[in-house]
């Protein structure tokens, strides 16, 4: 099985792509999705999903044995509501992409993808990352974002449903 792990934002969506055999985890690529902050809403929106099919095709698999599915990260509601907003907007972008993809989707709050991780729900983004290090040790991370991502693939392999 091959998982999409995916940290939706309309400035900086992070993706990572691991493969599952039984028990195993091994890391495959990640990356960061970043938009222009200057162009209209409708362009950053387009881009982003122009960028996700690219991602998706890229790692699909390439046997009739293997299967993909992917995991998003819930949204996380700020004090602030236009961010929320904004995060809708990509997160809705995401899902569409990953449906017309024909991909399984697993949803994750914040708080369980950091539990799966480091033990606890209220781990800071550094103990994530350095727990992605033991998990997926010689992987290079493409940012803080794509740590969010591999994260919600690894939380999405410990929790997936069997497809």
């Amino acid at each position: 099985m091959i998982i999409l792990g995916l940290d939706p934002s309309l400035s900086c969506t992070g993706w990572g792509v691991i493969r599952v055999e039984g028990s195993r985890i091994s890391h495959i690529a990640n990356g960061q999705i970043k938009t222009d902050a200057k162009a209209p809403l409708p362009d950053r929106l387009a881009h982003l999903d122009t960028a996700l099919a690219a991602v998706i095709a890229d790692h699909a698999p390439q046997n009739s044995t293997e299967k993909m599915c992917a995991a998003v990260e819930e949204v996380f509601v700020n004090d602030n509501p236009q961010s929320t907003l904004k995060l809708a907007h990509a997160r809705g972008v995401v899902l569409l992409g990953c449906a017309r993809a024909g991909l399984p989707v697993g949803e994750y709050a914040p708080r369980l993808v950091k539990k799966a991780i480091v033990g606890t729900g209220g781990a800071a983004k550094e103990q994530v990352q350095a727990m992605l290090r033991v998990l997926l040790p010689g992987a290079k991370v493409a940012g803080p974002d794509a740590a969010d991502a591999l994260a919600v693939a690894i939380c999405h392999a410990n929790h997936r449903p069997r497809y």
